[in-house]
Formats: structure tokens, C-alpha cells, sequence
């Protein structure tokens, strides 16, 4: 049997004021897309316009106005569950993700809530599990700290083992709907999980039917070894943040040899690296925008977090000065290069200062690679990335909005689409069929027919 050619998945991470982190600056830039519905619906239409397989929201659980400079578009936002429904109801073909943290939730209200929303949209969601990272959190929860990685990871993986059990709690055929019986439903077909483990105890079954795609699919991010575990093992698809295609080439390779590993095939498990394209009509026009951009910042230049990324004390060196030899980097590796290779690209130059890669530094602290270029020169690098095996596909996370991601529909997407590397028409209207995932049998019932054999 031929096997289907391998094509690029793209989604959309939503900055509602943009990824960088002045980019609701911009004199063309929205600023309160984050509660206008208008601006949220005309986002994910666009997308869908443009075939794209996901719209994905993140989400968080403290804020403080201390964020507004770094992270703005992270400092307030709508609740992803209610927001996704809204979604749901203006669109008809592209894969949802919400986000949901299992550290401040419980397995019976995220496993209703899911398969909920995976009915009110037809079968197009997706849950980005996460476990949460900022302590601020534990205060807004009755807890006194926020637990460790490993106690957020050991209370995770029993988690989602129960959602996952409660979303087959009830057989497809367990509605029987007979008019002239009276019978309803099938109880012999609709099962209690009664779960008793270290962290919980949940009887079920859900008092949602089994969800249209029968086990949402589950995505997850993260560069802890438990972080790179869950993806391997569960996830239909992982979120990575590399910006060096080498490194993200080893990320790659050792998520699909742990999902191989655990007994899966590892084409069904995707990774999607964060990707920041600043796209110009030429590659001028894209450099004046990442300087227009970077010169908005509110920054009291400290380089102390650059020199930790780098290795080399930058505090008495001249912000409109040289770079330093990168020969003092006392960080092994040829990371410190591409880092600066990479503001060289973006700035279009190769003498760059220290406030020039500062402005690279700022703009990609949160780990998702930034490309400046024309439209070719993007497609280039995420086709490069693509056939190295470093991407199956690509989280893009626009620098401003609407304009960020207008001009990589409008310009970029056709061009990969000329490449046979993109969708131009959808073959699928659910989040599984957009990855070519079937639908999962129910754990149930296949029990019960591997007990009819044995009898």
C-alpha cells in the first residue's frame, strides 16, 4: 500500500497582541483582540480560509501587570473553554485546542468539559495538557506552593489516564433510543471506571456520551525528561521550542524513538517547533519591520539573562558596541554561534551590537524560533526544517496581529502549497482526520469482544 506523502501541519498559537513583545505597538496593530469577539472570529476564519489545521489557545492562572512588557498578550485573555465554544460556533473545518492544567482541575469536570466541546464542534478538539509552571498559581487555588515537576507529572499521568477512561465510559452502541420497547439505553454497554488510585477516586461513568472522535487527541509541551515522556507516550502531537535546527533535529529523534519505545507508531506523533515568521513583500521591508518592532520596546537593557544564554558577562561591554569574542563563551557547543548567526539574519547584517542581539534575544526569550525575510525566504526555512526531519509542521506564532499573519496567509502559504507542502482544500473535518489519526476503539468494548473470544 502507497503511503500517503508527507505534508506540513500549521496552526496558530494566539498572541492576540502578537508574539514580540511590542508588537500591539505598531501603529497598524490591535490591542484589544483579546476580548472582542469580532477580532477572534475573524482570526480563526482566516486560518481556516487558509486551511490551516489547528487554532490553538494556551492559557495560564495568575497574571500581574509586571508581565507588560515581556508577555502582554499573556497578561489577560478569555477563559480557553468558554472562548473555544464561541469558536466552535464560526467555524465549520479547523482543529481546536484547549488548553487545560491538570495540577488545578479535576478528571471528571475536564472530561465532561472536552467531550462537550468535542460535540459542539463537531468532533474538532483537541487538549494541550499542561501542568503549570508559575507558582503565582498555587495562590489563586488554596494552596500554600506550587508542587515540583515530578509530583505535577505523577499527578498528570493519572489524570489523564482517568479522562481518558471516563470518554469510553459509555460504548457507541450504548444508546438504544427503541420508541416501542422503552429502552433507551443498553446498560450492559455504558460502564463505571471506579478508579482508586494514589491521587483520586472516580466511580463514572461520564454523563457525556462517548465523544465523536472517541479519544480526544492530546498535545503537550515541555523540555522536561516527564514533559518529553507524556508526549512520547500519549500526545497525537508535541509542542517544542527549539530555535537551532540541529537541536531541534535531536528533539525530534528522541520523541519519536521514546514513542516507538512505548509501543506506538511514531508517524502518529507530530512535532510542531513554535515558528515566528516576520514576513516583508521584500526582504527590506521585513528587516525595517523587525527594527520598527524593536526599537517600541519598553527595556531597561539588562543583559543579565542574555549573558547567562550566551556564557560571556556582557554587563561591561558597550550596547552599541561589538559583539565580544564568542571564543569566552564558557558554554560548550556551537549554540552561542547559531544564536548570533540567527540575530545576524535578522538584523540583514553581520556586524551586529550588543544591543542588536539583545533585541534578537527579547524577541525569542520564550524559546520559538524568529525568521525576517520575504516570502521565499520563510518557505525555505520551514521546508528546510521539514525534510531535515527537525518539524512535521509548525506552531506559528505571529509578531503582530492581524497584519503578522495576514501577510503569511496572503504570501507564504501559497508558496508552500505550489510545493506540493501544504493543503490547498481540507480532506477532513475533524482534528484526527486532519492528522490522518483514525478513530480509536473503545477500550470497553474491545475487552468485551477479547472475552467473547476466549469463552
Amino acid at each position: 500500500m502507497t503511503q500517503p506523502k508527507r505534508q506540513l501541519h500549521l496552526g496558530l498559537f494566539l498572541f492576540s497582541t502578537g508574539y514580540h513583545p511590542a508588537g500591539w505597538r505598531l501603529p497598524e496593530a490591535a490591542t484589544d483582540g483579546a476580548f472582542d469577539p469580532k477580532f477572534l472570529h475573524r482570526v480563526a476564519q482566516r486560518l481556516e480560509e487558509a486551511k490551516f489545521d489547528f487554532f490553538f489557545l494556551g492559557d495560564a492562572l495568575a497574571t500581574s501587570p509586571d508581565m507588560q512588557h515581556t508577555f502582554p498578550s499573556q497578561m489577560v485573555r478569555l477563559e480557553p473553554f468558554t472562548m473555544i465554544a464561541n469558536i466552535a460556533a464560526v467555524t465549520e473545518k479547523i482543529g481546536l485546542i484547549v488548553t487545560a492544567n491538570t495540577t488545578y482541575s479535576e478528571p471528571y469536570t475536564i472530561a465532561r468539559q472536552t467531550a462537550s466541546l468535542d460535540y459542539l464542534s463537531g468532533g474538532r478538539l483537541a487538549w494541550n495538557v499542561v501542568t503549570g509552571m508559575d507558582v503565582r498559581a498555587a495562590q489563586n487555588f488554596s494552596r500554600e506552593k506550587h508542587w515540583d515537576n515530578s509530583k505535577r507529572y505523577d499527578y498528570a499521568d493519572e489524570f489523564v489516564e482517568i479522562v481518558q477512561q471516563l470518554w469510553d465510559s459509555w460504548e457507541d452502541e450504548a444508546f438504544v433510543r427503541n420508541k416501542e420497547s422503552g429502552e433507551f439505553v443498553d446498560g450492559s454497554k455504558v460502564h463505571r471506571i471506579n478508579h482508586e488510585g494514589e491521587h483520586f477516586s472516580v466511580a463514572g461513568p461520564l454523563n457525556v456520551a462517548r465523544p465523536p472522535q472517541g479519544q480526544i487527541p492530546l498535545l503537550n509541551a515541555g523540555t522536561s525528561e516527564r514533559s518529553r515522556d507524556l508526549g512520547a507516550k500519549l500526545s497525537s502531537a508535541v509542542f517544542s521550542g527549539q530555535i537551532l535546527l540541529e537541536v531541534s533535529k535531536q528533539f525530534y529523534a528522541e520523541i519519536k524513538s521514546k514513542a516507538v519505545a512505548y509501543g506506538r507508531n511514531p508517524d502518529e506523533v507530530f512535532i510542531l517547533p513554535g515558528l515566528v515568521p516576520l514576513v516583508g513583500r521584500t526582504k527590506e521591508e521585513a528587516h525595517d519591520k523587525y527594527r520598527e518592532l524593536n526599537s517600541l520596546l519598553v527595556t531597561n537593557y539588562d543583559v543579565t539573562p542574555l549573558s547567562a544564554r550566551i556564557g560571556i558577562d556582557l554587563s561591561g561591554y558597550p550596547l552599541d558596541g561589538p559583539l565580544p569574542d564568542l571564543s569566552l563563551s564558557v558554554l560548550p557547543g556551537d549554540e552561542v554561534k547559531w544564536l548570533v548567526s540567527l540575530a545576524q539574519r535578522a538584523e540583514g547584517h553581520e556586524d551586529i551590537t550588543v544591543r542588536e542581539l539583545f533585541h534578537y534575544f527579547a524577541a525569542t526569550s520564550r524559546g520559538h524560533l524568529l525568521i525576517v525575510g520575504n516570502p521565499e525566504e520563510i518557505a525555505d526555512q520551514m521546508e528546510e526544517w521539514f525534510v531535515e526531519r527537525a518539524a512535521d509542521g509548525f506552531n506559528i506564532c505571529p509578531p503582530y496581529m492581524m497584519g503578522g499573519i495576514d501577510l503569511f496567509i496572503d504570501l507564504v502559504v501559497p508558496i508552500l502549497q505550489r510545493r506540493g507542502l501544504f493543503r490547498s482544500e481540507y480532506d477532513a473535518d475533524t482534528f484526527r482526520g486532519h492528522f490522518g489519526l483514525s478513530r480509536p476503539e473503545n477500550r470497553f468494548a474491545k475487552r468485551a469482544a477479547l472475552q467473547g473470544v476466549g469463552e
